[in-house]
């Protein structure tokens, strides 16, 4: 790497793979960092090198990513897997780590592409091992290859769900259920939204998808859900009913991926019909900070094809801010495409909207596994007087593990807001500094000295 870029890219999903493109052809010195060994993010995880070589296993979205993929590799970018970027001011300069040592890299413009992550779902039991999420299992399916053994359910809501039972299904595992949490009520909901939705492209994508499961799999309709088991699942309990059970796989949902982006100072607010905090962003998806954009899911949950289009209209904003006279792509025809992907995404918002319980749990039930608090210390730290996420630090150290926040910041936000009567804009959201992701002090000190770092310690 060197120490200066015109643009720098951090996260190699749809959105990073498609700015990265734009830039690099542009003539833009332009780098792509990603964290993971193989470029492609959680949708097109590891797509260049999967070992599951049946097609229909994975579907077809899945490999339209091998396009995207080779766009970017061919566009002469510098990309970087493997990297950590812990760091990002309104400088502009980034923290990096690369096998085991930081370094600071300066760009003319940043675009944050750091996608999203699976939304908490603390249900009494979910820090059982035998317990994990549908992506972290996606992920072992993609990567390695490697579906779950034994008898396995699958709970929760939300497009994701399915597409894992399908996937897992089609590789001849059979899924003992999947047990379906989301609210009847949410049908009521998401009927305003339904003509677009079927004018979207994908309700005929997943209403096959739907009929796929259910004629492989028991789907089963749950209001409520425990795993339990002594220092391992042992049984799954819903509605009075308990069944034996070695793998339960949760998930309600993604949301943005913030952390980084908060970190750097940008903007944020809360989106009430995705019950997220989001940047705010202007139609190029700038943020508040000069020369910092924010692509894909980490702009607001719209999936794949949607991240990849508002990654190409970041990326020529970018550049036409550094060499106007470049030869770019049309970004009227980027603009008309996205509305297509997202058109539908409000029906599918309120459909698998998870339920209160589910967002905010009571009694003994964990909140903050890193700390283990749980939610009855958060709702009680609330009623004695904390205000926000970050007096509930002082409180209980939530969010100071080493997720920094990420599985259970929503969760303490919301019930810091029920348990005062406030709304979640209102009770904001933990305040993010560097490094934000866990790196080592050995990486630290890697870091180059100067001569001015070196004349402030020396006595």
């Amino acid at each position: 790497m060197k120490d200066a870029y015109d643009i720098a890219i951090v996260g190699a999903g749809p959105a990073g793979l498609a700015a990265a493109s734009v830039c690099a052809r542009a003539g833009l010195s332009t780098v792509l960092l990603d964290e993971n060994p193989r470029i492609g993010g959680q949708i097109y995880r590891a797509v260049t090198a999967t070992p599951v070589a049946n097609r229909a296993i994975l579907g077809e979205d899945y490999w339209a990513g091998v396009a995207l993929a080779a766009e970017a590799e061919a566009s002469g970018a510098e990309i970087v897997t493997g990297a950590t970027v812990w760091s990002l001011d309104a400088s502009l300069e980034l923290g990096v780590s690369v096998a085991g040592k930081a370094r600071m890299i300066r760009a003319r413009r940043v675009i944050v592409a750091t996608g999203a992550l699976e939304r908490p779902f603390p249900i009494p039991g979910w820090t059982l091992p035998g317990v994990m999420t549908v992506g972290a299992a996606q992920t072992a399916l993609k990567a390695h290859g490697l579906v779950p053994e034994g008898s396995v359910m699958l709970a929760g809501s939300g497009p994701l769900l399915w597409l894992l039972a399908a996937q897992i299904a089609r590789t001849g595992r059979k899924l003992q259920a999947v047990l379906d949490v989301t609210p009847r009520a949410n049908r009521l909901r998401a009927a305003p939204h339904l003509v677009d939705f079927l004018l979207s492209p994908y309700w005929r994508k997943g209403l096959a998808l739907v009929r796929e499961v259910k004629a492989r799999t028991p789907v089963i309709r749950v209001d409520r859900l425990e795993a339990r088991g002594d220092g391992r699942l042992r049984e799954i309990a819903f509605d009075g009913t308990s069944l034996p059970l070695d793998v339960l796989l949760l998930h309600q949902g993604v949301v943005p991926n913030v952390n980084l982006a908060m970190a750097a100072g940008v903007a944020h607010r809360w989106n009430e019909r995705q019950l997220c905090f989001e940047p705010v962003l202007d139609g190029d998806f700038a943020s508040s900070v000069p020369g910092i954009a924010v692509a894909g899911d980490g702009a607001g949950i719209a999936g794949g094809t949607a991240a990849a289009e508002r990654g190409r209209i970041a990326a020529i904003a970018a550049v036409r801010a550094l060499r106007p006279d470049a030869n770019l792509p049309d970004p009227h025809e980027a603009r008309r495409r996205l509305r297509h992907e997202e058109r539908g995404r409000a029906f599918l918002d309120e459909l698998y909207r998870p339920a209160v319980r589910y967002r905010q749990p009571m009694g003994d039930t964990l909140v903050c596994r890193c700390e283990e608090v749980t939610a009855r210390q958060v709702r009680e730290a609330a009623r004695l007087g904390c205000e926000g996420p970050n007096q509930m630090k002082a409180f209980l150290r939530t969010g100071m593990g080493p997720c920094q926040g990420r599985m259970c910041g929503l969760t303490v936000t919301e019930l810091i807001g029920a348990e005062r009567g406030i709304v979640p804009e209102q009770v904001g959201y933990f305040r993010l500094r560097p490094p934000v992701k866990p790196i080592t002090l050995g990486e630290l000190a890697s870091l180059p000295i100067g001569e001015a770092e070196r004349r402030a310690v020396e006595r």
